[in-house]
């Protein structure tokens, strides 16, 4: 069983992080506009803050979190940016605290489950290590959304490691969402670290290989950048299809963000 505690202290790192870039904001960069369409950056703090509160219940209190899902079930199409937009018409003080103390609580449930403790979701249960990885990249790919509306470049750290990891593990969910036939073999992923290392998944003699920047990677499968803006190479034509429908996100397919240059 696999130690959560550093995917958790990862999680609170990558936290921090984002802290520092929306800390000082003024009302007005809050509400500029992010590559989401329709999400200031006020929306994308205040949708952690929801995913962080409903994360606090599926740890802690699993009637709460059925009723979450029920009315998740009643409305699939618009719960997600519903919770967004009720965050962002918050004064930013106000959103800026909840997000900080619901993710504080989020920490503090994680560290506190026992061994082998499994969690409801909106899809399959998630083990303890499995939620700090999903809220990890979900800190990391929407900061990268809030650094984008700021003009402002983030340096990428060796914490995209787990992000790499549930990226590569989520390959037959993106086929399967898509309607695809799920590749009966193994491919074989190889990853260059932001600290040079290189990541490997899979068997080295695969037929099927993904190769490239671990950065790149982590973009694609969160969704937050075009295949062809992407430095990332495939061999085998399932290999290939995959990088055109990865995501590493629960739900239904995202339209993934148009080529640079490409016209709206």
């Amino acid at each position: 069983m696999a130690d959560p505690t550093p995917v958790i202290d990862d999680l609170r790192a990558e936290s921090e992080e984002l802290d520092l870039l929306v800390a000082e904001l003024s009302p007005e960069q809050w509400a500029l506009a992010t590559p989401a369409p329709g999400w200031t950056v006020a929306h994308q703090i205040a949708h952690l803050a929801w995913t962080d509160h409903s994360s606090v219940l599926a740890v802690t209190d699993h009637d709460a979190f059925s009723r979450e899902v029920e009315k998740a079930l009643a409305a699939p199409g618009d719960f997600v940016d519903e919770g967004a937009e009720e965050g962002a018409r918050k004064p930013p003080e106000r959103l800026l605290a909840d997000w900080r103390a619901g993710r504080t609580a989020l920490e503090e449930a994680l560290r506190a489950a026992p061994d082998g403790a499994r969690f409801p979701w909106y899809g399959p249960p998630m083990s303890t290590a499995s939620m700090a990885t999903a809220r990890l990249m979900e800190t990391w790919a929407h900061g990268m959304d809030v650094a984008d509306a700021l003009g402002v470049e983030r340096t990428p750290t060796d914490r995209l490691r787990h992000i790499a990891r549930l990226g590569v593990r989520t390959r037959d969910f993106a086929f399967g969402v898509h309607g695809m036939p799920v590749p009966f073999e193994e491919f074989r992923v190889e990853l260059t670290a932001p600290s040079g290392e290189v990541w490997t998944y899979g068997p080295e003699d695969a037929a099927d290989r993904v190769t490239g920047p671990a950065l790149d990677f982590c973009l694609l499968v969160t969704q937050r950048a075009h295949r062809s803006d992407l430095a990332l190479r495939a061999a085998g034509h399932d290999a290939d299809r995959w990088l055109d429908i990865a995501q590493a996100f629960a739900g239904p397919p995202g339209k993934g963000r148009q080529a640079k240059g490409e016209t709206p």
